[in-house]
């Protein structure tokens, strides 16, 4: 299905280097792919790490973006920012310049050895649905699901994310996006 436009939600995160200036490269990077229009930028947040704890915390971010490309097309260009900004792959889940994950592709469903959707670990981590519930699409069928979670993980307070920065990175272009 060529030129069909899909819409795509990708997190974003970084705790090594300048953090910001890293996240606002890799949204500038995905804005300049003739494939990508970047629509929503979420605020940016910052969150305790989770997983492996020993390293400093994390910035993170999300976007909603309009695209044409497949699901794992999409996948390899995120790889490709990530590699543009010299993300290295040495503990799961420790500290990196930059870290882009492919949350929502439209509804599609897959589990794929390469790229599973939705993200499988997306509703668990507060740090992804916090920023995802200030870009989803009213209409997306998880909208609300998303909304609940990251307002409960907000209230509770256990999560460890505070809102560190609104941006408006996009109106900076001069537009909304490509």
């Amino acid at each position: 299905m060529p030129n069909t436009k899909s819409q795509a939600y990708i997190a974003l995160g970084s705790n090594l280097g300048d953090r910001e200036e890293l996240l606002r490269q890799a949204v500038e990077h995905l804005r300049k792919q003739p494939d990508i229009h970047v629509l929503r930028v979420s605020g940016l947040y910052e969150t305790d790490p989770v997983g492996y704890t020993d390293q400093p915390a994390f910035l993170n971010m999300a976007i909603a973006a309009e695209t044409t490309l497949s699901p794992i097309e999409l996948l390899h260009v995120l790889f490709r920012v990530e590699q543009l900004l010299d993300r290295v792959r040495v503990i799961r889940w420790g500290p990196r310049t930059i870290d882009l994950d492919l949350l929502l592709y439209d509804e599609v469903k897959m589990d794929d050895e390469e790229l599973t959707l939705p993200h499988p670990r997306m509703m668990e981590r507060a740090f992804v649905l916090v920023p995802l519930r200030d870009v989803i699409d009213s209409s997306h069928p998880l909208q609300e699901e998303v909304s609940a979670f990251a307002a409960a993980a907000l209230q509770d307070g256990k999560e460890g994310i505070t809102l560190w920065k609104t941006t408006n990175w996009l109106s900076e272009y001069g537009h909304s996006g490509s």
